[in-house]
Protein backbone atom coordinates (compact mmCIF):
# COMPACT_ATOMS: atom_id res chain seq x y z
CA UNK A 1 0.00 0.00 0.00
CA UNK A 2 1.44 3.98 -1.20
CA UNK A 3 1.11 5.96 1.61
CA UNK A 4 0.13 9.91 0.84
CA UNK A 5 2.55 12.20 1.90
CA UNK A 6 2.51 16.10 2.32
CA UNK A 7 4.32 16.59 -0.90
CA UNK A 8 2.18 14.37 -2.63
CA UNK A 9 -0.71 17.16 -0.86
CA UNK A 10 0.80 19.65 -2.16
CA UNK A 11 1.45 18.55 -5.49
CA UNK A 12 -2.37 17.36 -5.67
CA UNK A 13 -3.73 20.91 -4.73
CA UNK A 14 -0.96 22.49 -7.46
CA UNK A 15 -2.49 20.19 -10.03
CA UNK A 16 -5.74 21.04 -9.37
CA UNK A 17 -5.09 24.47 -9.64
CA UNK A 18 -3.76 24.70 -12.45
CA UNK A 19 -6.28 22.54 -14.10
CA UNK A 20 -8.58 25.13 -13.02
CA UNK A 21 -6.72 28.21 -14.10
CA UNK A 22 -6.46 26.01 -17.93
CA UNK A 23 -10.06 25.63 -17.78
CA UNK A 24 -10.72 29.15 -16.59
CA UNK A 25 -8.43 30.57 -19.36
CA UNK A 26 -9.92 28.41 -21.84
CA UNK A 27 -13.67 29.43 -21.72
CA UNK A 28 -12.90 32.85 -21.09
CA UNK A 29 -10.75 33.63 -23.44
CA UNK A 30 -13.58 33.50 -26.64
CA UNK A 31 -15.77 35.08 -24.21
CA UNK A 32 -13.37 38.00 -24.17
CA UNK A 33 -12.77 38.42 -27.88
CA UNK A 34 -17.00 38.51 -27.73
CA UNK A 35 -16.79 41.31 -25.90
CA UNK A 36 -13.58 42.80 -26.58
CA UNK A 37 -15.32 43.30 -30.48
CA UNK A 38 -18.68 44.55 -28.63
CA UNK A 39 -17.03 46.89 -27.01
CA UNK A 40 -14.71 48.47 -29.49
CA UNK A 41 -17.15 48.67 -31.90
CA UNK A 42 -19.27 50.76 -29.62
CA UNK A 43 -16.38 52.78 -28.37
CA UNK A 44 -15.45 54.14 -31.48
CA UNK A 45 -18.96 54.34 -32.78
CA UNK A 46 -18.36 58.24 -33.68
CA UNK A 47 -15.41 57.02 -35.99
CA UNK A 48 -16.86 53.74 -37.52
CA UNK A 49 -19.80 56.04 -38.15
CA UNK A 50 -18.24 58.30 -40.44
CA UNK A 51 -16.31 55.82 -42.35
CA UNK A 52 -19.48 53.30 -43.20
CA UNK A 53 -22.57 54.85 -42.56
CA UNK A 54 -22.15 58.60 -43.94
CA UNK A 55 -25.17 61.01 -43.70
CA UNK A 56 -25.99 64.57 -43.86
CA UNK A 57 -27.30 64.19 -39.85
CA UNK A 58 -24.67 63.39 -37.92
CA UNK A 59 -27.64 61.71 -35.26
CA UNK A 60 -29.15 59.58 -38.34
CA UNK A 61 -25.28 58.13 -38.89
CA UNK A 62 -24.90 57.64 -35.32
CA UNK A 63 -28.24 55.55 -34.96
CA UNK A 64 -27.39 53.90 -38.24
CA UNK A 65 -23.79 52.41 -36.67
CA UNK A 66 -25.97 52.14 -33.47
CA UNK A 67 -28.54 49.81 -35.52
CA UNK A 68 -26.32 47.63 -37.17
CA UNK A 69 -25.02 46.99 -33.37
CA UNK A 70 -28.25 45.83 -32.81
CA UNK A 71 -28.97 44.16 -35.96
CA UNK A 72 -25.95 41.45 -34.84
CA UNK A 73 -27.75 40.95 -31.49
CA UNK A 74 -31.03 40.05 -33.29
CA UNK A 75 -29.17 37.03 -34.65
CA UNK A 76 -27.68 35.85 -31.47
CA UNK A 77 -30.62 33.94 -30.00
CA UNK A 78 -30.08 31.99 -33.12
CA UNK A 79 -26.91 31.29 -32.65
CA UNK A 80 -27.47 30.35 -28.94
CA UNK A 81 -30.05 27.93 -30.22
CA UNK A 82 -27.91 26.24 -32.77
CA UNK A 83 -24.62 26.39 -30.97
CA UNK A 84 -26.03 25.40 -28.07
CA UNK A 85 -27.54 22.69 -29.23
CA UNK A 86 -24.39 21.43 -30.97
CA UNK A 87 -22.96 22.00 -27.21
CA UNK A 88 -25.73 19.69 -25.76
CA UNK A 89 -25.26 17.19 -28.30
CA UNK A 90 -21.82 16.93 -29.28
CA UNK A 91 -19.90 18.34 -26.73
CA UNK A 92 -19.03 21.77 -25.68
CA UNK A 93 -15.39 21.68 -26.47
CA UNK A 94 -16.80 21.30 -30.13
CA UNK A 95 -18.87 23.91 -29.79
CA UNK A 96 -16.23 26.37 -28.36
CA UNK A 97 -14.05 25.62 -31.12
CA UNK A 98 -16.31 26.53 -33.71
CA UNK A 99 -17.80 29.95 -31.98
CA UNK A 100 -14.38 31.36 -31.33
CA UNK A 101 -13.17 30.22 -35.26
CA UNK A 102 -16.40 32.58 -36.25
CA UNK A 103 -15.19 35.22 -34.25
CA UNK A 104 -12.06 35.60 -35.12
CA UNK A 105 -13.09 36.08 -38.99
CA UNK A 106 -15.50 38.47 -38.52
CA UNK A 107 -13.29 40.64 -36.41
CA UNK A 108 -10.85 40.36 -39.47
CA UNK A 109 -13.15 41.33 -41.85
CA UNK A 110 -14.11 44.43 -39.63
CA UNK A 111 -10.25 45.62 -38.83
CA UNK A 112 -9.75 45.63 -42.72
CA UNK A 113 -13.17 46.33 -44.48
CA UNK A 114 -12.10 48.99 -46.92
CA UNK A 115 -14.41 52.61 -46.11
CA UNK A 116 -18.14 53.97 -47.57
CA UNK A 117 -15.99 56.26 -49.67
CA UNK A 118 -13.69 54.05 -51.07
CA UNK A 119 -16.27 50.91 -52.28
CA UNK A 120 -19.51 52.93 -51.76
CA UNK A 121 -22.69 50.78 -50.66
CA UNK A 122 -20.91 47.28 -50.35
CA UNK A 123 -19.29 49.01 -47.24
CA UNK A 124 -21.94 49.00 -44.75
CA UNK A 125 -22.93 46.11 -46.41
CA UNK A 126 -20.12 43.93 -45.74
CA UNK A 127 -20.04 45.22 -41.85
CA UNK A 128 -23.07 44.65 -41.20
CA UNK A 129 -22.95 40.86 -42.24
CA UNK A 130 -19.44 40.26 -40.27
CA UNK A 131 -21.85 41.74 -37.54
CA UNK A 132 -24.36 38.81 -38.21
CA UNK A 133 -21.65 36.13 -38.25
CA UNK A 134 -19.96 37.54 -35.04
CA UNK A 135 -23.58 37.52 -33.73
CA UNK A 136 -24.22 34.01 -34.68
CA UNK A 137 -21.16 32.94 -33.03
CA UNK A 138 -21.63 35.14 -30.02
CA UNK A 139 -24.92 33.53 -29.20
CA UNK A 140 -23.22 29.98 -29.15
CA UNK A 141 -20.69 31.32 -26.85
CA UNK A 142 -22.22 31.88 -23.09
CA UNK A 143 -24.36 28.65 -23.01
CA UNK A 144 -21.72 26.07 -23.86
CA UNK A 145 -18.73 27.86 -21.84
CA UNK A 146 -20.49 28.82 -18.77
CA UNK A 147 -21.41 24.69 -19.28
CA UNK A 148 -18.47 23.44 -19.55
CA UNK A 149 -17.01 25.81 -16.34
CA UNK A 150 -20.11 25.04 -13.75
CA UNK A 151 -19.64 21.01 -15.22
CA UNK A 152 -16.32 20.91 -14.19
CA UNK A 153 -16.65 22.45 -10.75
CA UNK A 154 -20.21 22.12 -9.42
CA UNK A 155 -18.75 22.86 -6.14
CA UNK A 156 -17.64 26.64 -6.74
CA UNK A 157 -19.77 27.46 -9.68
CA UNK A 158 -20.45 30.40 -8.25
CA UNK A 159 -16.65 31.41 -8.53
CA UNK A 160 -15.80 29.71 -11.85
CA UNK A 161 -18.76 31.22 -13.57
CA UNK A 162 -18.05 34.13 -12.68
CA UNK A 163 -14.82 34.48 -14.88
CA UNK A 164 -17.33 34.94 -17.89
CA UNK A 165 -18.36 38.20 -16.35
CA UNK A 166 -14.43 39.34 -15.17
CA UNK A 167 -13.40 38.24 -18.85
CA UNK A 168 -16.20 40.73 -20.35
CA UNK A 169 -14.34 43.33 -17.82
CA UNK A 170 -10.79 42.55 -19.02
CA UNK A 171 -11.91 43.16 -22.73
CA UNK A 172 -14.05 46.07 -21.57
CA UNK A 173 -10.89 47.21 -20.06
CA UNK A 174 -8.88 47.03 -23.06
CA UNK A 175 -11.33 48.33 -25.33
CA UNK A 176 -11.47 51.54 -23.26
CA UNK A 177 -7.69 51.34 -22.69
CA UNK A 178 -7.33 51.60 -26.69
CA UNK A 179 -10.08 54.70 -26.78
CA UNK A 180 -8.33 56.72 -24.14
CA UNK A 181 -5.04 56.06 -25.49
CA UNK A 182 -5.96 56.92 -29.07
CA UNK A 183 -8.12 59.52 -28.41
CA UNK A 184 -5.12 61.14 -26.44
CA UNK A 185 -2.12 60.75 -28.84
CA UNK A 186 -3.55 60.67 -32.92
CA UNK A 187 -4.84 63.68 -33.77
CA UNK A 188 -8.75 63.46 -34.43
CA UNK A 189 -7.85 63.38 -38.55
CA UNK A 190 -6.21 60.27 -38.52
CA UNK A 191 -7.94 58.45 -35.73
CA UNK A 192 -10.98 58.65 -37.69
CA UNK A 193 -8.70 57.82 -40.94
CA UNK A 194 -7.06 54.56 -40.29
CA UNK A 195 -6.03 54.97 -36.43
CA UNK A 196 -9.81 53.10 -35.37
CA UNK A 197 -8.73 50.03 -36.97
CA UNK A 198 -5.92 49.69 -34.25
CA UNK A 199 -7.95 47.89 -31.71
CA UNK A 200 -10.04 45.88 -34.20
CA UNK A 201 -6.17 44.12 -35.74
CA UNK A 202 -5.38 43.72 -31.42
CA UNK A 203 -8.46 41.67 -31.60
CA UNK A 204 -7.79 38.94 -33.90
CA UNK A 205 -4.55 38.39 -33.23
CA UNK A 206 -6.38 36.86 -29.77
CA UNK A 207 -8.23 34.57 -31.87
CA UNK A 208 -5.30 31.73 -32.82
CA UNK A 209 -4.13 32.09 -29.19
CA UNK A 210 -7.73 30.91 -27.81
CA UNK A 211 -8.11 28.42 -30.66
CA UNK A 212 -4.78 26.93 -29.14
CA UNK A 213 -5.81 26.84 -25.49
CA UNK A 214 -9.02 25.38 -26.13
CA UNK A 215 -7.74 22.28 -28.37
CA UNK A 216 -6.02 21.54 -25.07
CA UNK A 217 -8.90 21.05 -22.65
CA UNK A 218 -11.98 18.05 -22.99
CA UNK A 219 -15.46 17.97 -21.74
CA UNK A 220 -16.03 17.18 -17.69
CA UNK A 221 -18.30 14.76 -19.22
CA UNK A 222 -19.01 13.45 -22.49
CA UNK A 223 -21.55 14.02 -24.75
CA UNK A 224 -24.98 11.95 -24.76
CA UNK A 225 -25.33 8.94 -26.83
CA UNK A 226 -27.53 9.51 -30.27
CA UNK A 227 -31.24 8.70 -29.78
CA UNK A 228 -30.63 8.77 -25.75
CA UNK A 229 -33.17 12.22 -25.76
CA UNK A 230 -35.60 14.94 -27.21
CA UNK A 231 -33.81 17.73 -28.95
CA UNK A 232 -32.43 19.98 -26.71
CA UNK A 233 -34.42 22.77 -28.27
CA UNK A 234 -37.89 21.04 -28.34
CA UNK A 235 -36.83 20.11 -24.43
CA UNK A 236 -36.82 23.98 -23.69
CA UNK A 237 -39.45 24.81 -25.82
CA UNK A 238 -41.63 22.71 -24.69
CA UNK A 239 -40.97 21.97 -20.68
CA UNK A 240 -38.51 24.84 -19.83
CA UNK A 241 -39.98 27.94 -20.83
CA UNK A 242 -40.52 29.61 -17.48
CA UNK A 243 -36.88 28.96 -16.48
CA UNK A 244 -35.62 30.66 -19.38
CA UNK A 245 -38.24 33.31 -19.20
CA UNK A 246 -36.70 34.15 -15.26
CA UNK A 247 -32.92 33.68 -16.47
CA UNK A 248 -33.94 36.42 -19.03
CA UNK A 249 -35.46 38.96 -16.34
CA UNK A 250 -32.58 38.40 -13.86
CA UNK A 251 -29.49 39.15 -16.76
CA UNK A 252 -31.37 42.47 -17.84
CA UNK A 253 -30.04 45.08 -15.84
CA UNK A 254 -26.52 43.73 -15.72
CA UNK A 255 -26.43 43.58 -19.30
CA UNK A 256 -28.21 47.01 -19.80
CA UNK A 257 -25.62 48.29 -17.22
CA UNK A 258 -23.25 47.12 -18.89
CA UNK A 259 -23.95 48.86 -22.64
CA UNK A 260 -24.37 51.93 -20.31
CA UNK A 261 -20.84 51.86 -19.68
CA UNK A 262 -20.15 50.93 -23.33
CA UNK A 263 -22.05 53.71 -24.46
CA UNK A 264 -20.68 56.04 -22.31
CA UNK A 265 -17.83 57.63 -24.63
CA UNK A 266 -20.62 58.29 -26.96
CA UNK A 267 -23.16 59.79 -24.36
CA UNK A 268 -20.04 62.21 -22.89
CA UNK A 269 -19.38 63.40 -26.85
CA UNK A 270 -23.10 63.82 -27.92
CA UNK A 271 -25.30 64.56 -24.81
CA UNK A 272 -22.40 65.91 -22.52
CA UNK A 273 -20.20 67.60 -25.21
CA UNK A 274 -16.81 66.17 -23.27
CA UNK A 275 -13.79 65.02 -24.56
CA UNK A 276 -14.05 61.87 -25.81
CA UNK A 277 -11.15 60.95 -23.56
CA UNK A 278 -13.40 61.49 -20.79
CA UNK A 279 -15.85 58.82 -21.51
CA UNK A 280 -13.00 56.12 -22.21
CA UNK A 281 -11.17 57.01 -18.95
CA UNK A 282 -14.82 56.61 -16.93
CA UNK A 283 -15.47 53.42 -18.63
CA UNK A 284 -12.02 52.07 -18.36
CA UNK A 285 -12.12 52.53 -14.29
CA UNK A 286 -15.93 50.90 -14.43
CA UNK A 287 -15.01 47.64 -16.53
CA UNK A 288 -11.57 47.36 -14.44
CA UNK A 289 -14.10 46.79 -11.35
CA UNK A 290 -15.81 44.38 -13.39
CA UNK A 291 -12.68 42.35 -13.76
CA UNK A 292 -11.87 42.19 -10.33
CA UNK A 293 -15.29 42.50 -8.57
CA UNK A 294 -17.03 39.81 -10.58
CA UNK A 295 -15.22 36.80 -9.22
CA UNK A 296 -14.96 38.35 -5.57
CA UNK A 297 -19.25 38.16 -6.24
CA UNK A 298 -19.09 34.73 -7.09
CA UNK A 299 -17.29 33.55 -4.47
CA UNK A 300 -19.44 34.66 -2.09
CA UNK A 301 -22.16 33.17 -3.64
CA UNK A 302 -21.25 29.95 -3.51
CA UNK A 303 -21.21 30.87 0.70
CA UNK A 304 -24.57 32.77 1.06
CA UNK A 305 -26.70 32.16 -1.99
CA UNK A 306 -27.32 33.85 -5.19
CA UNK A 307 -30.41 35.37 -5.23
CA UNK A 308 -29.62 36.99 -1.30
CA UNK A 309 -26.77 38.88 -3.32
CA UNK A 310 -28.26 39.58 -5.83
CA UNK A 311 -31.05 41.00 -4.54
CA UNK A 312 -29.19 42.93 -1.84
CA UNK A 313 -26.93 44.99 -5.31
CA UNK A 314 -30.20 44.92 -7.23
CA UNK A 315 -31.46 47.05 -4.85
CA UNK A 316 -28.80 49.34 -4.67
CA UNK A 317 -28.23 49.90 -8.13
CA UNK A 318 -32.16 51.31 -8.37
CA UNK A 319 -31.78 53.49 -5.90
CA UNK A 320 -28.38 54.74 -7.22
CA UNK A 321 -29.39 54.97 -10.79
CA UNK A 322 -30.95 58.27 -10.64
CA UNK A 323 -28.91 60.45 -8.29
CA UNK A 324 -26.01 59.19 -10.54
CA UNK A 325 -27.33 60.69 -13.79
CA UNK A 326 -28.83 63.90 -11.73
CA UNK A 327 -25.22 64.24 -10.96
CA UNK A 328 -23.52 63.49 -14.23
CA UNK A 329 -26.53 65.86 -15.94
CA UNK A 330 -25.88 68.40 -13.75
CA UNK A 331 -22.43 68.57 -12.60
CA UNK A 332 -20.51 67.15 -15.79
CA UNK A 333 -17.16 67.60 -14.77
CA UNK A 334 -14.64 64.89 -16.12
CA UNK A 335 -14.23 63.57 -12.02
CA UNK A 336 -17.75 63.64 -11.28
CA UNK A 337 -18.35 61.31 -14.03
CA UNK A 338 -15.53 58.97 -13.62
CA UNK A 339 -17.04 59.27 -9.93
CA UNK A 340 -20.70 58.27 -10.95
CA UNK A 341 -19.72 55.50 -13.49
CA UNK A 342 -17.35 53.89 -11.66
CA UNK A 343 -20.25 53.85 -8.57
CA UNK A 344 -22.67 52.13 -11.31
CA UNK A 345 -19.74 49.61 -12.53
CA UNK A 346 -18.89 48.57 -9.01
CA UNK A 347 -22.54 47.25 -8.43
CA UNK A 348 -22.95 45.94 -11.35
CA UNK A 349 -19.71 43.87 -10.90
CA UNK A 350 -20.89 42.32 -7.55
CA UNK A 351 -24.73 42.31 -9.04
CA UNK A 352 -22.90 40.54 -12.39
CA UNK A 353 -20.36 37.88 -10.06
CA UNK A 354 -23.22 35.45 -8.99
CA UNK A 355 -25.57 35.46 -12.17
CA UNK A 356 -23.51 32.70 -14.85
CA UNK A 357 -24.31 30.23 -12.08
CA UNK A 358 -27.79 31.44 -10.93
CA UNK A 359 -28.64 30.97 -15.11
CA UNK A 360 -26.79 27.43 -15.33
CA UNK A 361 -28.94 26.28 -11.72
CA UNK A 362 -31.94 26.82 -13.88
CA UNK A 363 -31.64 23.96 -16.27
CA UNK A 364 -30.91 20.61 -16.66
CA UNK A 365 -27.59 19.01 -17.72
CA UNK A 366 -29.05 18.05 -20.86
CA UNK A 367 -30.43 21.20 -22.09
CA UNK A 368 -28.09 23.21 -20.19
CA UNK A 369 -26.00 24.76 -22.89
CA UNK A 370 -29.40 25.63 -25.21
CA UNK A 371 -31.27 27.22 -21.87
CA UNK A 372 -28.20 29.13 -21.27
CA UNK A 373 -27.66 30.48 -25.06
CA UNK A 374 -31.22 30.91 -25.56
CA UNK A 375 -31.52 32.91 -22.42
CA UNK A 376 -28.93 34.91 -22.37
CA UNK A 377 -28.73 35.93 -25.93
CA UNK A 378 -32.70 37.11 -26.01
CA UNK A 379 -31.51 38.99 -23.13
CA UNK A 380 -28.95 40.92 -23.74
CA UNK A 381 -30.56 41.49 -27.41
CA UNK A 382 -33.79 43.61 -25.61
CA UNK A 383 -31.82 44.80 -22.80
CA UNK A 384 -28.14 45.67 -24.00
CA UNK A 385 -27.34 45.64 -27.78
CA UNK A 386 -30.40 47.64 -28.65
CA UNK A 387 -30.08 49.53 -25.37
CA UNK A 388 -27.62 52.26 -27.23
CA UNK A 389 -29.98 53.01 -29.84
CA UNK A 390 -32.69 52.89 -27.50
CA UNK A 391 -31.09 55.77 -25.16
CA UNK A 392 -30.13 57.55 -28.13
CA UNK A 393 -33.81 57.68 -29.66
CA UNK A 394 -35.09 58.19 -26.03
CA UNK A 395 -32.79 61.37 -25.63
CA UNK A 396 -34.60 63.16 -28.44
CA UNK A 397 -37.68 63.82 -26.46
CA UNK A 398 -37.47 67.10 -24.83
CA UNK A 399 -39.03 66.20 -21.39
CA UNK A 400 -36.41 63.10 -21.32
CA UNK A 401 -33.12 64.69 -22.82
CA UNK A 402 -29.84 63.94 -21.04
CA UNK A 403 -31.74 61.50 -18.20
CA UNK A 404 -32.87 58.97 -20.86
CA UNK A 405 -30.54 56.28 -19.34
CA UNK A 406 -31.67 56.77 -15.98
CA UNK A 407 -35.65 56.12 -17.06
CA UNK A 408 -34.30 53.57 -19.22
CA UNK A 409 -32.48 51.27 -16.73
CA UNK A 410 -34.72 52.68 -13.79
CA UNK A 411 -37.43 50.37 -15.50
CA UNK A 412 -35.10 47.64 -16.48
CA UNK A 413 -34.08 46.94 -12.68
CA UNK A 414 -37.17 46.60 -11.19
CA UNK A 415 -37.72 43.98 -14.27
CA UNK A 416 -34.64 42.11 -12.46
CA UNK A 417 -35.94 42.43 -8.96
CA UNK A 418 -39.01 40.58 -10.22
CA UNK A 419 -37.65 38.07 -11.56
CA UNK A 420 -35.05 37.20 -8.62
CA UNK A 421 -38.15 37.32 -6.22
CA UNK A 422 -39.27 34.69 -8.15
CA UNK A 423 -36.79 32.20 -8.60
CA UNK A 424 -36.07 32.76 -5.18
CA UNK A 425 -39.98 31.90 -4.68
CA UNK A 426 -40.13 29.13 -6.33
CA UNK A 427 -36.47 27.73 -5.08
CA UNK A 428 -35.81 27.08 -8.92
CA UNK A 429 -31.92 27.80 -7.76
Amino acid sequence: MTLSTPADAQHTAATTKKNITRLIVATSVGNALEWYDISVYAYFAVYLSKAFFPAHDPTTSLLLTFGSFGLSFLIRPIGGIVLGAYADRHGRKASLMLSIVLMTLGTLVLALMPTYQTIGVLAPIAVMLARLVQGFSAGGEFGSSTAFLVEHMPERRGFVASWQFASQGVSGLLGAGFGALLTSLMSPEDLQSWGWRLPFLFGVLIGPVGIYIRNHVDDATPPPAAGNQDSPVKEVFARQMLPTILAIGALAVSTAVNYLIVYMPTYVVKTLNLAPSVGFIAAFAAQTAVALLAPIAGLVSDKIGRTTHMILFALLLLVSIFPAFLLLTGRPTPTIILIGVLWLGVLKSLYYGPLAALMSELFPAATRATGLGLSYNIGVTLFGGMGPAIMTWMGGFAPIGELAPGYYLTGVCLLSLGALFTIRRLRLA
